[in-house]
């Protein structure tokens, strides 16, 4: 195994070299992320304040990322690409590639994290539509239909307007009057 790495030329034994090394600490790091260690032990290269608008691309795990891409394409278009700058380019090329798969990829997950539980003060302030009609002068209570966070909920509501108001009408949100009842008002 020796011999072979030591018959190939200085460029191609480098590529080499980065690929395994940085393919070895990214399987680490996927092991480390699922069982849990791996979440939050990552190195920022930039002082929070100086890395706002990059949202964490001058990483250790993004580092890695580019590691692999640039040593992989090397490895794999060494014989296809005769120029040596020619690949170099391709291969850092390929390199920033990698981080925006990797970065888009875990944007896509962190989104799946979000924690859209539904609360009754997020209905405060949002037009809706009669469910069922709403009694006048506070003597009862009807529901309405609600969108909040992208679901529909059903939820009662109470209105203090001096006549009833009907399935179908759009009303308003104007007040939270328990953990599970609004006050609303008839969109004019």
């Amino acid at each position: 195994m020796t011999e072979i790495y030591n018959s190939l030329s200085p460029l191609l034994k480098v590529y080499w070299a980065l690929a395994i090394i940085a393919s070895i600490i990214f399987v680490i790091q996927a092991i480390m992320a699922f069982i849990g260690l791996g979440t939050d032990a990552d190195a920022d290269f930039l002082p929070d304040a100086a890395d706002e608008g990059f949202s964490g691309l001058f990483s250790f795990r993004n580092l890695i990322n580019f590691l692999i891409g640039f040593g992989w394409s090397g490895v794999l278009f060494y014989n296809s690409i005769q120029q040596t700058w020619l690949l170099q380019v391709v291969s850092i090329a390929i390199g920033f590639v990698f981080i925006a798969l990797f970065l888009f990829v875990y944007k896509q997950i962190s989104q799946l994290a979000q924690d859209n539980t539904f609360n009754i003060k997020d209905c405060l302030g949002i037009n809706c539509t009669v469910y069922l009609r709403i009694p006048a002068n506070l003597s009862g209570k009807g529901k309405v239909q609600i969108s909040v966070h992208g679901s529909v909920h059903e939820i009662d509501a109470v209105s203090d307007a001096p006549q009833v108001i009907p399935t179908g009408s759009k009303v308003h949100v104007e007040q939270i009057v328990s953990q599970d009842t609004l006050l609303v008002k008839v969109i004019q």
